[in-house]
């Protein structure tokens, strides 16, 4: 699937799902409560979002700190736009890692290094949901009440969770494993004549044996002399999500809906758990509908829909354009076409 595809995808399914969201769910006392919002508390919503960026850049100048790299908080705000991009156009929101590994790399930090800080990013935000989603269930079990299809769909976002931990720890622990199955894969490259010159096959076999020696060397440093760096990661990682979360509240808030915080924020856990692992580009369409079914725990059914499309708008999609002008401006079309087929950095 190419870039401009995957957008085109996540539009027509965001914007296609919302309509009928909208058309299906809104009526007059919807059109009444929006009409009456209270304008401050939306503007509140919009720096609870930038909070959450904030917090999100934060994570990753700790994380290049503790591999001894240094990111300025300025291009973590670039990254985390970044992120929110790549994710809107790639399967299982899988295409932000690339993107960020790319743009460290014009930055001077290796790509092994680059892989793993993004991955580290990635794996705590999963495991402080890992953690959050089976608390939350078991507090409010109603949250999945009648609704066999998300049922399934959080104990398939577990296994997935236990396969990536199990590959993660395995690349930890058996480093020279995946070396020997990356020279396999470039031998039979060239036994096919897709890689027509040896000395280039050589040339990628070390660059690929030195990436992974930074991977495993920066997982090593950050829990070792970075250990500091990783906890104040942690730290923000729980407070980027919280500020996530917050945003939905705030925004039932304007509109004069009662709402429990805390329960606000265990739907939103379990929903965000199995956004990250929804097969479309971006989690587009699930996430709208999805929201809408979701958020009916938390209000009326008139209002659960429009408030899944406006949060959405809050949370992802300023975010996911503020991604395509950094996109534009600072990597081009051409390269970022490139990291989405998945090209090598050194290629591209």
């Amino acid at each position: 699937m190419s870039l401009r595809k995957g957008l085109i995808i996540f539009i027509l399914l965001a914007f296609g799902v919302s309509a009928l969201i909208i058309f299906k769910s809104v009526d007059k006392e919807t059109v009444r409560s929006l009409l009456n919002a209270d304008k401050m508390k939306l503007l509140l919503a919009l720096i609870v979002v930038f909070l959450a960026w904030l917090c999100d850049a934060g994570r990753f100048c700790s994380l290049s700190y503790a591999a001894h790299e240094k990111v300025s908080f300025s291009f973590g705000i670039v990254l985390t736009w970044l992120n929110y991009f790549g994710s809107a156009v790639t399967p299982m929101q899988s295409g932000g890692g690339p993107f960020q590994v790319y743009a460290l790399y014009k930055k001077g930090i290796p790509v092994g290094k680059g892989i793993a800080i993004t991955l580290m990013r990635t794996m705590l935000t999963i495991l402080i949901l890992t953690l959050a989603v089976p608390s939350a269930l078991m507090l409010d079990p109603d949250i999945l009440e009648g609704s066999p299809f998300l049922k399934g769909l959080v104990f398939y976002v577990f296994i997935v969770i236990l396969a990536t931990w199990a590959f993660v720890a395995f690349t930890i622990m058996k480093p020279e494993m995946i070396k020997r199955f990356s020279r396999i894969i470039v031998k039979w490259l060239r036994h096919v004549d897709f890689m027509k010159s040896n000395k280039k096959a050589v040339k990628i076999v070390r660059w690929l044996d030195r990436e992974i020696d930074n991977y495993i060397l920066n997982f090593r440093l950050a829990f070792h002399s970075g250990k500091t760096w990783v906890f104040a990661a942690v730290i923000l990682s729980v407070l980027h999500l919280l500020a996530l979360f917050s945003v939905l509240p705030v925004l039932m808030s304007a509109v004069g809906l009662p709402f429990r915080y805390m329960q606000t924020v265990a739907v939103q856990a379990v929903f965000m758990f199995i956004l990250y692992f929804v097969p479309t580009p971006g989690a587009s369409g699930v996430a709208e509908g999805g929201g809408a079914l979701l958020y009916s725990v938390l209000m009326p059914e008139n209002m659960a829909g429009i408030m899944s499309v406006i949060c959405r708008f809050f949370t992802d999609y300023i975010s996911i354009f503020m991604g395509v002008v950094v996109v534009v401006r600072m990597l081009g079309w051409g390269v970022s076409e490139n990291l989405h087929k998945g090209a090598s950095v050194e290629d591209a």
